[in-house]
C-alpha cells in the first residue's frame, strides 16, 4: 500500500494588537484586530470547505453489513501470501493511517518503492496513489493484495479460495452482499475495504473555525493561515482536505532531490504512463492530520513537518521561508489534526 504528504505551503506572519480594557476594566480586543481576524476568516471561507459528513460512493452503497466486513478484512493477515501482514500494518489506524515509516517492509521482507499515504479521509481524494492510478478507494484496495512485493497473493482466485474456507467470512460475505450469488469474490473484497475506508473522516477544529467559530483556532494558527492562504499555499491545497484533489509537479522550481536527499529519483506518473508531460507529476496530498503522517513526500525523505514546509517553499514558490513563518505555519497545520473514535481503531473482535 502506498502514502502521503506536504506540498505547497506559504509564508508571512500576522502581528496581532494587543487586548485593551473597556470602562468596566474588562480586556477588549482591539478593533483593527477583530477587523484582521475577520478577513482572515473570510479569505479562509473562499477556499476551504467543511469536511463531508459522509464519502459516499454511488456505485458502492455504505451499509453498517459492508462496513463490519471491511473493518474486519482491512486488519485481516488473511490477505497477505504469508498471514503476516493486513491494510492496517502499512495503514496503521493507531498511528493515523500510516506506518511512520519512510517505505513500507511486504510479505517477502522487501521494501516498497514509496511512502505509505494515509488511509484517513482518502475516500475523498481525487484519486489513489502516488500517480493518481486508480480513481477511488474501491480499486485502490485490490492492488496491495496482488502485489508482488507487497501482500504477495498470487491472483484473485486464490484469495477467493482462502476466504471461503472461513466460516465467519461465508456468513459475512452473504449479510453484505444479499443480492449477490456469490457473495465471496475480489470485487466484493474490494468493496467491503473500501466502505470501510469511507468512513474514515476526521473532522478537526478548523471545520469548527470554517463553519462560523472564529475562537476555535487560537491567533497563531490564524496568523499560520493567514500566511498558508497569502503566500498562495492554496493553489494546490484548498477544499475541504487542503488537497487531495488534483495532481502537480514535484518540484515547480529545481530538483527536489537536491533539498529532499532522496535516494532515489522517482519519476512520479510517468513511470505508470510513459507520457513525458507526467515526468514528476504526483498527487497533491492532503494536508488532514499532517503532523502525525510523517516522515514526507513520496519517498518519505523528510521526517521533520517544519524541514518539509521549508522545502516546499522553495520548490514550489522559490522563495526562502523564515523560521519565524514556518513555525506560524506548522501550528496552523497542526490544527487539522483529529484522531479516530477508539472502537473505529481497534482490532475486530472476530480476529481474536
Amino acid at each position: 500500500m502506498i502514502k502521503k504528504t506536504l506540498f505547497i505551503i506559504g509564508a508571512g506572519i500576522l502581528a496581532f494588537s494587543c487586548s485593551t480594557p473597556d470602562e468596566t476594566g474588562t480586556n477588549t480586543e482591539n478593533t483593527d484586530t477583530v477587523s484582521v481576524k475577520n478577513e482572515i476568516a473570510e479569505k479562509a471561507r473562499a477556499f476551504f470547505k467543511i469536511l463531508p459528513d459522509n464519502a459516499n460512493n454511488p456505485d458502492n452503497e455504505v451499509t453498517a453489513e459492508k462496513v463490519k466486513l471491511g473493518k474486519v478484512l482491512y486488519f485481516d493477515n488473511r490477505l497477505s501470501k504469508d498471514q503476516t501482514q493486513s491494510c492496517n500494518t502499512c495503514h496503521n489506524l493507531d498511528t493515523y493511517g500510516v506506518d511512520n515509516l519512510p517505505v513500507s517492509p511486504g510479505n517477502n521482507g522487501g521494501n516498497g518503492t514509496r511512502n505509505s499515504p494515509t488511509t484517513l479521509n482518502a475516500a475523498l481524494h481525487i484519486s489513489q496513489f502516488w500517480d493518481g492510478r486508480n480513481k477511488d478507494v474501491e480499486e485502490q484496495a485490490g492492488g496491495p493484495v496482488l502485489n508482488p512485493v507487497e501482500m504477495e497473493m498470487p491472483n484473485e482466485e486464490a484469495v477467493v479460495e482462502r476466504l471461503s474456507k472461513v466460516e465467519m467470512y461465508k456468513n459475512m460475505f452473504k449479510e453484505a452482499f444479499p443480492n449477490d450469488e456469490k457473495a465471496i469474490s475480489f470485487k466484493n473484497v474490494q468493496k467491503a475495504i473500501g466502505a470501510f475506508e469511507r468512513t474514515l473522516l476526521t473532522p478537526s477544529k478548523f471545520d469548527k473555525y470554517i463553519a462560523g467559530d472564529e475562537t476555535a483556532l487560537n491567533e497563531q494558527e490564524q496568523a499560520g493561515l493567514k500566511s498558508f492562504i497569502d503566500n498562495g499555499c492554496t493553489t494546490c491545497h484548498s477544499g475541504s482536505l487542503l488537497g487531495g484533489n488534483m495532481l502537480q509537479k514535484f518540484a515547480l522550481f529545481g530538483n527536489y532531490w537536491d533539498l529532499t536527499n532522496s535516494a532515489v529519483i522517482d519519476s512520479g506518473r510517468y513511470a505508470e504512463t510513459k507520457n513525458p508531460a507526467d515526468m514528476f507529476i504526483f498527487k497533491v496530498p492532503s494536508l488532514r492530520n499532517v503532523e502525525k503522517t510523517f516522515p514526507y513526500f513520496h519517498d518519505g525523505s523528510v521526517t521533520d513537518l517544519a524541514e518539509a514546509v521549508k522545502i516546499m517553499g522553495k520548490t514550489e514558490l522559490n522563495k526562502d521561508i523564515s523560521d519565524e513563518d514556518v513555525k506560524n505555519i506548522v501550528v496552523f497545520l497542526n490544527s487539522l489534526t483529529a484522531d479516530l473514535p477508539t472502537e473505529v481503531k481497534a482490532k475486530p473482535t472476530e480476529l481474536n
